[in-house]
């Protein structure tokens, strides 16, 4: 390109989130049983904290990290959390400075994003798109336990094997997004940077693993009686579909309850409820009000620790 070439301002936005993150985005390679496997990893920290996809290490405990700049390095797995889809490595050589963590949580769909990683082996890649839509559900497994990730970003920036677990970025460059799936053409899946996921990376570096609290039940979001809709001024609840036999839930919910508080925390949907299911609630008795034959219950329930 002509150097005096003049740039439009679209151009002058990718240019620089590129140059801003391309460093910071390591091309992974792993080997399991099931053969070769490779990915991207976001730079975390300067002491060599790494942030990927849990899926991209699974059944591995290393690989090897390579930058843009042709430095490579071992890794570790620090600590994966396959209900999250994230893991946290550590590189075991100097990694250039890390990137910046954004938030979110304030994202509006048609956003301009931009995707950096090594898709189909391909290091040091950039595509950009925009948020596409906000508030997707991505299901995650580990063993038994079944979760849903809440809140998935979905983007037209085109996404890859190999893409998971790097970066989605925002204009200024901040990581708002960690890539997981390409969910078909023109449509990629990023677990979202927020208040939820810090606390994720918190745990999986200090405890190598997220320990959760366990209710047992399913339910899905309903919509309340409009007597009581107009009465607490909120429109939706969880209805009950499934109380696990034996689990914590059992001694009191029934199916067909409408939950709408836990310990006086509103709760309108199963995200609602997943986020108050955190490590300080295992053990601790928990007030969950619920509407039953048109009349409010409150029912006392123990969450356990959730095993996979």
């Amino acid at each position: 390109m002509v150097p005096d070439e003049p740039l439009d301002a679209y151009s002058k936005v990718i240019i620089a989130v590129a140059e801003t993150l391309l460093p910071a985005v390591a091309s992974l390679r792993v080997t399991s049983r099931r053969g070769e496997g490779a990915g991207s990893a976001v730079v975390l920290s300067d002491d060599g904290f790494l942030l990927t996809s849990a899926h991209v290490v699974t059944g591995v405990d290393g690989g090897t990290a390579a930058f843009t700049d042709g430095t490579e390095t071992r890794f570790a797995v620090v600590g994966r959390d396959a209900l999250s889809d994230l893991a946290v490595l550590r590189a075991q050589g100097a990694t250039p400075p890390p990137a910046v963590l954004g938030d979110a949580s304030g994202l509006r769909v048609g956003q301009l994003v931009v995707a950096v990683g090594s898709p189909l082996g391909l290091a040091g890649s950039v595509t950009a798109g925009v948020v596409s839509a906000l508030g997707r559900s991505l299901p995650t497994r580990d063993g038994n336990a079944v979760r849903v990730v809440e809140d998935v970003i979905q983007t037209d920036a085109a996404l890859n094997p190999g893409n998971s677990g790097g970066a989605l970025a925002d204009s200024t460059g901040q990581v708002i997004g960690i890539n997981t799936a390409v969910a078909g053409i023109g449509l990629g899946l990023a677990v979202p940077v927020n208040a939820t996921t810090r606390r994720i990376i918190g745990a999986l570096i200090r405890d190598r693993k997220v320990r959760r609290a366990y209710l047992g039940l399913a339910g899905t979001t309903s919509p309340l009686p409009p007597a009581l809709a107009a009465r607490t001024g909120r429109r939706t609840g969880i209805r009950v579909a499934q109380v696990v036999e034996g689990s914590p839930s059992a001694a009191g919910l029934r199916p067909g309850d409408l939950l709408l508080a836990v310990d006086g925390t509103p709760v309108s949907t199963s995200g609602d409820l997943q986020r108050l299911m955190v490590e300080d609630a295992i053990g601790r008795s928990m007030e969950l009000t619920v509407v039953r034959n048109g009349a409010l219950v409150d029912v006392i329930a123990v969450p356990r620790e959730l095993v996979s």
